[in-house]
């Protein structure tokens, strides 16, 4: 990231142990993302799929992209982020994620920030671009009064099983599933 960060105003880290060692510019998204946020989150579904076959992708899956993006840009309690490139990916979409505020109506802390989707296209992995993504999500949640994070993420999946525990996340609940 070339400039200061939107979400929390801090500048953008580029070094290995700050940061991503690709620059990017993350923002908040907007209307006009939409159009390139639909791709980026069906790549996410359709990889989820691979995982599980309970997960199958609808037909209809890219206008829900589309109508589920445009409700979480409208809902004051859904933050979603776009992580642009620079250099010669400067303005192209790389990446986001999403998240919205949730009430614990029995525990403690009340507010709990919900990470439901985070996706890099592959050029960005693995060079800390996610854990940056990871911890700006994590302060604007925070902003918005959450005493806890959680990523949501199908169970099959090893590798964002191991993302979040690598840094401290651990399983509090479970989802049990068969077919019909």
């Amino acid at each position: 990231m070339s400039a200061t960060s939107e979400p929390t105003g801090r500048p953008a880290a580029t070094s290995p142990n700050d940061g991503p060692s690709v620059p990017i510019h993350l923002r908040p998204a907007r209307e006009a993302d939409i159009p390139v946020l639909v791709p980026l989150l069906l790549r996410l579904k359709r990889l989820n799929e691979e995982f599980d076959p309970l997960l199958k992708v609808r037909e209809d899956a890219e206008a829900q992209a589309s109508r589920l993006l445009h409700n979480d840009l409208a809902d004051p309690k859904a933050i979603v982020l776009a992580a642009e490139g620079v250099g010669p990916d400067k303005d192209k979409v790389v990446g986001f994620v999403r998240a919205t505020v949730r009430e614990r109506a029995f525990y403690v802390p009340q507010h709990e920030g919900v990470i439901l989707d985070i996706y890099l296209l592959p050029l960005y992995r693995r060079r800390g671009v996610g854990e940056y993504l990871l911890r700006e999500i994590s302060s604007a949640l925070k902003a918005k009064g959450a005493g806890v994070v959680t990523a949501e993420f199908p169970a099959q999946n090893e590798i964002a099983s191991r993302f979040y525990q690598k840094r401290g996340f651990r399983p509090i609940t479970a989802i049990h599933a068969r077919s019909l």
